[in-house]
């Protein structure tokens, strides 16, 4: 009899053992495309936020006077403050940069790039294994619309630019 309670306790042993070496593993497991769905997510946020910046700087007004109507840099922080309000919160070193593309016979339009660092932990994981593996990666979007309120003969782009930025917050 005490040979059969010593072989049941055991196996109790065995499979605590068992659940303490394997949890780690299925949770890593596990945890890995959750956080490849993230950075996924997030890169979906930063286009949302460069695409509404943009389309919020296509309806700005220029300033100045007539004939000499441009853009600023009062409509450059507007785009701004309305893209880093959007941005995801996972992202690190976020920056943004408005460039307005204007001139007399072309078409004008607004190009917003939003960008950000996002730490995977996965890359974390490897690390700290002894892997060589940079500390976060990269996510870019840019966005171009057309601005609003000029006249539709203007059919070619304009290549001139007026660059602001980048800012970081």
């Amino acid at each position: 009899m005490t040979s059969t309670l010593t072989k049941v306790a055991w196996q109790r042993g065995q499979s605590i053992i068992e659940i303490s070496l394997i949890t780690p593993l299925l949770l890593i497991a596990l945890y890995i495309p959750a956080d490849f769905g993230i950075a996924f997510y997030t890169g979906n946020l930063t286009q949302n936020a460069a695409r509404e910046g943009a389309r919020i700087g296509s309806g700005l007004s220029k300033t100045g006077n007539a004939p000499n109507l441009l853009f600023t840099s009062t409509q450059a922080n507007t785009v701004k403050t309305a893209v880093f309000s959007r941005m995801a919160g996972y992202l690190t070193n976020k920056s943004v940069t408005v460039k307005f593309y204007d001139g007399a016979a072309c078409m004008e339009f607004i190009e917003v790039t939003a960008q950000g660092d996002y730490s995977f932990f996965l890359y974390q994981l490897m690390r700290f294994f002894g892997s060589t593996i940079p500390n976060s990666v990269t996510i870019s979007r840019t966005t171009q619309i057309p601005y609003t309120y000029q006249p539709y003969t203007n059919t070619a782009y304009c290549t001139v630019s007026t660059t602001y930025g980048p800012y970081s917050s």
